[in-house]
């Protein structure tokens, strides 16, 4: 029991130390204190007790960033918030770098498909090559139904590569140091943009999260993509993990993102789509727009087989 309570006491320390929001943060260390005192946490294992408390922890306002995390392998020990580098970086290039398909689909439209997006000074080399190969293409499908996170920066650094100019995406405000710091596009970038002014659909649903509607958000908001799909998870508030036992860590929101164009975010409402579809009809519907927005630009000389190619994959819907 005593060693629950010491647990305990750290997840509140770290929220009443780091949670952006400093009022929400006193609510939730007294609804967990009052949870020890009631004896709710006894007899849990570290698995139960990671499933309840994190039922606790987004019970006041429904942070899904918010969270008591049970590892099978024991948490790495980084009570600054930090984490093994070396560690990070093998799941990155184990996972592709979070990028789990890139093709010149036929009718020459691009696809990504990022499941993830690590720090770019990890990801930077792996995207920039599928950003390149994408360059050529008409138009660009961007699928993130599937990907549960990542770096403000990693969008921005994907972003980059669909605008001529450098663009204003985002804001993150970090309580620590009572900072704001501004996301923006890179003029300069590796490799060749696929540039400002050709389509771009971004594929959106109820598996997207945190830096998944970072990327598709940011690109709706700046009129830069329409999104497609259904509503996203809804969080926008970036994290950190603090261990709190050998085998549990405690994720806490240190920051909250602000964008330029709402003046808000999608915490708790998600990414709304432009284009309501069901989560699985999002890529069919995307691709016919692409389609036939690629027949609108001639089908004489080079793009004849380009034309052609478009007409035969519409003509398989």
């Amino acid at each position: 029991m005593t060693e629950r309570v010491g647990q305990i006491d750290e997840v509140c320390r770290r929220l009443e130390t780091m949670y952006v929001f400093p009022d929400v943060a006193g609510q939730l260390a007294k609804l967990l204190r009052a949870r020890v005192a009631d004896g709710a946490y006894d007899g849990l294992d570290d698995e139960e007790l990671a499933a309840v408390v994190t039922e606790d922890l987004q019970s006041v306002n429904g942070d899904k960033h918010l969270r008591l995390r049970y590892h099978l392998e024991p948490v790495h020990d980084g009570g600054d918030g930090s984490f093994d580098i070396e560690a990070y970086r093998a799941e990155a290039e184990l996972s592709g770098y979070g990028i789990a398909r890139v093709e010149r689909l036929p009718g020459n439209v691009g696809y990504l498909d990022t499941r993830w997006l690590p720090f770019s000074e990890v990801s930077g080399p792996a995207i920039s090559a599928a950003m390149s190969l994408l360059a050529p293409t008409d138009a660009l499908v961007i699928d993130v139904r599937q990907n549960d996170g990542g770096q403000s920066a990693t969008s921005a650094l994907i972003s980059s590569y669909l605008f001529d100019e450098a663009k204003h995406l985002n804001d993150v405000y970090f309580r620590e140091g009572d900072r704001t710091q501004q996301f923006w596009t890179s003029q300069y970038v590796p490799g060749r943009k696929f540039g400002g002014t050709k389509p771009v659909w971004a594929l959106i649903g109820p598996d997207t999260f945190s830096g998944g509607e970072d990327l598709s958000y940011s690109l709706q908001q700046s009129k830069r993509a329409k999104t497609v799909g259904e509503p996203t998870r809804g969080g926008a508030n970036p994290r950190r993990q603090y261990k709190i036992a050998t085998h549990l860590d405690v994720t806490v929101s240190h920051a909250r993102a602000i964008n330029p164009v709402s003046g808000g975010n999608w915490e708790g409402c998600g990414v709304q789509p432009d284009i309501a579809v069901p989560a699985a009809e999002a890529f069919t519907t995307a691709y016919q727009l692409a389609l036939e927005q690629v027949l609108t630009l001639g089908d004489s000389g080079a793009r004849r087989p380009v034309a052609d190619e478009a007409r035969l994959a519409l003509s398989e819907f």
